[in-house]
């Protein structure tokens, strides 16, 4: 498997990561002419998407929070 498949592959799991109950497949064309920097971008964007929605929740759920 090359980088460039891993990297498509890993993009893939973190979609997948958001909601387990839809299964994202991303057609490897569609992305091929992207180069790595570009696809390790977009894996970046996703992680800081998926910790600022964490930490949003976090801040949400705290009130609930008995003390």
């Amino acid at each position: 498997m090359s980088d460039k498949e891993q990297l498509i592959k890993d993009i893939e799991q973190l979609l997948n990561s958001y909601d387990g109950l839809n299964s994202t497949h991303i057609e490897p064309s569609m992305l091929e002419f992207m180069d790595e920097q570009t696809l390790r971008q977009i894996i970046s964007s996703l992680l800081d998407q998926k910790n600022r929605a964490v930490s949003e929740n976090l801040d949400y759920l705290e009130q609930f929070k008995k003390y």
